[in-house]
């Protein structure tokens, strides 16, 4: 990038100008990486000050039984198949209630499309698990869930969305998105639901009152055009709606080993390679650049590792989501390395390590509790200090 395009791109930055689509275009392709990332972290700045988010949450995956086969999941398993499982409403309600004491706030719950499991059997678990747990918030399915329920059931998303509010559903989540151009997702999705039905969705939930998250799968077959018309398009949403409270980058995951029944799933990574960590950070730096109407961006820190998620807060992000426990779709895929859980103590620490201020959340985003900071850098330099893996 000349060195003109990059004073032009700056002055609209700090004067809180919209970024056009070929703006976004133009910061993927800068190899300033640096330069980049003060941009990124001037905005995020301005909209949450030195706060990073986080929240004490527990992810479950109620079935891993799915009726698509999309290119990337290693997830996935059909009806008959080693691995292949279903919780029963009582094995949903046990794993959950396993951090009761441990102050859990939200219960993440995302599965698989599964062919024959009744629609009654969602809302049913939403339900017990309210009733198990009756201050814990329930994010639940996504819009290609919805649409599926929409499709076994017979009732339209309307009605579905009003039955899982009153059995308890706090939020969707916001999965399913992918990768919204179509020049990528026929090369990616085996499923029926892509940006008109997701969309549809999102809107009705926004318009039953719900804040939502959005999401974006990179690093796999897309180019940096596809990413900005995937954010282009949400913020048009969001325009129309305001009901998006976060948005979320998902670095896409190589199959490194082998599945316990010894099969890939992965049919992308022989022609993928994966975003690079300075991919990652662009990625993010971006998304925050060019989402001048959503107020947070998180890193799942589960797919990026825990040294980068502590980057990217320097990069644009503003949320390390929460504890997780168990997240079976990524850590099926490769066993990235990062832990299937941490505690809110390690949450603090790794905020307080990077820099910033530890605030818990709720699923609605509205602040629980602000945290003291950590030390200053000067005090933390006087000794050494732990390498987060």
């Amino acid at each position: 990038m000349d060195a003109g395009r990059k004073r032009e791109l700056e002055a609209k930055v700090y004067a809180g100008e919209r970024l056009t689509r070929a703006d976004g275009e133009a910061l993927y392709a800068t190899d300033d990486l640096a330069w980049l990332g003060r941009l990124a972290h001037h905005k995020r700045t301005e909209l949450n000050g030195e706060n990073v988010m986080f929240n004490v949450n527990r992810h479950l995956n109620l079935t891993n039984v799915c009726s698509a086969s999309c290119a990337y999941c290693s997830f996935q398993r059909k009806p008959g198949e080693k691995d292949a499982y279903t919780m029963r409403v009582e094995e949903a309600v046990r794993l959950a209630k396993q951090m009761e004491d441990e102050q859990l706030t939200e219960l993440h719950i995302v599965n698989g499309l599964h062919p024959t499991l009744p629609w009654k059997y969602y809302p049913r678990v939403l339900r017990e698990l309210k009733a198990a747990l009756p201050n814990v918030k329930l994010k639940a399915f996504t819009a290609t869930e919805v649409q599926w329920f929409e499709k076994i059931s017979g009732l339209p998303a309307t009605e579905i969305l009003d039955e899982l509010m009153d059995a308890g559903m706090e939020s969707l989540t916001g999965g399913g998105a992918e990768i919204f151009d179509w020049e990528v997702r026929q090369h990616i999705v085996d499923h029926a639901c892509h940006w008109e039905d997701w969309s549809r969705i999102h809107r009705l939930a926004h318009e039953k009152g719900m804040k939502t998250p959005s999401t974006m799968l990179y690093g796999h077959i897309e180019e940096p055009r596809h990413r900005v018309d995937h954010v282009m398009r949400l913020r048009e949403l969001q325009d129309e709606t305001g009901g998006f409270a976060v948005f979320i980058p998902l670095r896409y995951q190589h199959d490194f080993v082998d599945s316990k029944d010894g099969v890939i799933r992965n049919k992308l990574q022989a022609r993928t390679t994966m975003a690079s960590p300075a991919e990652s950070l662009k990625t993010f730096a971006v998304s925050r650049l060019m989402f001048d109407n959503v107020p947070h961006v998180k890193n799942f820190w589960v797919m990026h590792g825990l040294s980068l998620a502590q980057l990217s807060l320097n990069f644009g992000a503003d949320d390390l989501d929460g504890s997780v426990v168990e997240y079976k779709i990524t850590h099926d895929a490769d066993q990235y390395g990062t832990p299937d859980k941490m505690t809110r103590d390690d949450l603090l620490e790794l905020i307080r390590d990077a820099g910033f201020v530890p605030v818990e959340r709720n699923t609605r985003y509205e602040i629980v509790k602000t945290y003291e900071p950590g030390p200053k850098l000067a005090e933390r330099r006087a000794e050494p200090q732990q390498v987060w893996a």
